[in-house]
């Protein structure tokens, strides 16, 4: 997944940072060199990319947004040759998982009539004959966010589609079990895409294969965790102030000086190998990082060392 690491600040907008990758520079001059003639001149080739990832821009927002109107963490989306990521962590809830997910696609539904009417104001003002490049280009994009939307909605993880499917599954099955079966159903859409990769000889499409493909493999290894994470014994007195949900017994934090994992909630945020002190402590269940104070259930108490 791209960070952003390597990538340019563009703006901040309602508290979410967005980068650019330095790798989208290189593709956007090959893709834009590369493409068909559809226009007489190179700019409108420029537009239409730039317009493909405003489009993915404002799908990532979607996402973003969505996430934190249910109380999750979204502050970041990161624009790379492949499309966009949003880094959303919405609670560790079916409900609000499906919503955060299912917002994107959304953005791109609402914006078929925008580009309809667009389309049909071009053919009433002669747009055809009087400006056949612009004409053309507003057309390309209509297409271009239909096309995002249908790829999106396939039911592939990570997908929006197969993550889609892995909340509503989430309902039913539970949160670890849902995760392995989209990521499952993922790994049968990954070896549907190579195989178009080499039917099609597209490099890009193996690009896709090769990144759906890492990532269901991560999905299936967390899914594994989450289920052994389901099974351990919980520590009483403690609770997450984000989820509510108690820590594990056991040595599950990894010390950020020493490397050597120890039980923060047994140590009351020590490291028992080399004394470092850790003001807050990471859920491992929804992700959340909250001070150790902020995790003391209703009668619970703190042992002073």
């Amino acid at each position: 997944m791209p960070t952003h690491q390597g990538s340019i600040r563009l703006f901040r907008a309602a508290g979410i940072v967005v980068f650019l990758h330095w790798s989208w520079f290189l593709v956007a001059a090959y893709e834009i060199n590369g493409r068909g003639r559809s226009y007489s001149s190179l700019t409108f080739n420029a537009l239409e990319y730039l317009a493909l990832f405003l489009i993915v821009l404002m799908h990532e927002f979607g996402h973003s947004l969505a996430c934190r109107q249910v109380g999750g963490e979204a502050n970041q989306i990161v624009l790379w040759p492949l499309g966009g990521v949003a880094y959303v962590n919405p609670p560790p809830r079916p409900g609000a998982t499906l919503w955060s997910i299912a917002a994107g696609p959304l953005v791109n539904v609402a914006l078929i009539p925008v580009f309809l009417g667009i389309g049909l104001l071009s053919r009433s003002l002669g747009w055809y004959e009087s400006i056949p490049n612009l004409h053309q280009l507003l057309r390309s994009i209509a297409y271009i966010n239909i096309g995002l939307l249908i790829f999106n909605i396939l039911p592939i993880y990570p997908l929006d589609g197969g993550q889609i499917l892995r909340s509503l599954l989430w309902f039913v099955l539970g949160r670890a079990r849902s995760l392995m079966v989209a990521t499952i159903i993922g790994f049968v859409g990954v070896a549907a895409f190579i195989g178009l990769a080499l039917w099609a000889q597209s490099v890009w499409y193996g690009v896709l294969a090769a990144f759906m493909l890492m990532n269901c493999w991560s999905g299936l290894q967390h899914a594994r965790f989450l289920s052994r994470l389901a099974k351990l014994p919980r520590r009483d007195g403690f609770a997450c102030p984000r989820c509510n949900t108690a820590p594990p017994v056991g040595d599950f934090w990894k010390c950020g000086q020493c490397g050597q994992p120890f039980d923060t909630f047994q140590t009351q945020g020590v490291c028992p190998h080399c004394v470092a002190r850790f003001a807050a402590s990471r859920c491992l269940d929804c992700g959340g990082l909250h001070p150790l104070s902020e995790w003391i259930a209703p009668g619970g108490t703190i042992a002073r060392l």
